[in-house]
């Protein structure tokens, strides 16, 4: 299979990521570095900065209720308080995106990279739903505006269309098909409205319900089958 591939597989990194470690020189096959679209067969050796890279057999996919000021990386450059170090599983896992600093609520995390590609990819418009508080009352006018495409500036992109709804006051949920860096913080701003607190409840079908901040579980059976169902469309089921 192509290198990409069988990173993504082993749940290193996305295939588009596992092309710029290449581009870097940071694979190796065997004793040779590797390069866009080396072939990997049963038995060569993959190595990341000299570190060996194996096929986990067992498929692990968690969800994670991330704690506010946990940050959703992989590496500790940016100090001991990333969500692998946080969790300290037994396995190597990533998260699947992002869920920013100052924000907690719902995380997957897997060693499944092709899990990870496809949910990555917001073209496949992807649900994630979060419950924010705000510091002002809000009314059905911030609603339509934040449902509709909104132009971010600072990101120079514009928003999907979402759906957003009233839970009291100052708080209100949101549906999302999209992931832009700080996306519902910053379209907030936008009308004059600050967050206070932001929690992501559901990821597709999986949800947080009542897990604990800073708890993990792993993914029953039947609810992998059905994200896999929505994940993988146009495709066999993919099994466990």
């Amino acid at each position: 299979m192509r290198i990409n591939k069988y990173l993504s597989l082993a749940g290193v990194c996305s295939r588009r990521e596992a092309d710029r470690l290449i581009a870097a020189g940071k694979i190796k096959i065997n004793q040779d570095l590797a390069q866009m679209g080396s072939q990997v067969t049963e038995n060569d050796n993959v190595y990341i900065d000299e570190k060996l890279v194996k096929i986990e057999k067992e498929r692990i996919l968690l969800a994670v209720n991330k704690p506010v000021g946990i940050v959703c990386t992989t590496t500790s450059n940016q100090g001991s308080n990333n969500i692998v170090d946080y969790l300290n599983y037994p396995k190597r896992i990533y998260p699947i995106g992002r869920l920013d600093k100052d924000s907690q609520g719902l995380l997957l995390m897997t060693n499944d990279g092709e899990l990870m590609d496809k949910l990555l990819r917001s073209v496949n418009g992807h649900e994630k739903e979060y419950i924010v508080d705000v510091d002002k009352d809000l009314d059905k006018t911030f609603v339509k505006k934040m449902e509709a495409p909104m132009y971010i500036k600072e990101l120079d992109r514009t928003t999907m269309p979402c759906e957003v709804k009233l839970l009291s006051k100052r708080r209100f949920s949101i549906i999302l098909k999209q992931g832009l860096n700080r996306q519902i913080r910053r379209m907030c701003e936008s009308l004059g409205v600050k967050v206070i607190r932001l929690e992501r409840i559901r990821i597709v079908n999986i949800m947080l319900n009542d897990l604990p901040v800073g708890a993990i579980r792993r993914i029953t059976d039947e609810e992998y089958i059905e994200l896999c169902k929505a994940v993988y469309v146009g495709k066999e089921e993919y099994g466990r």
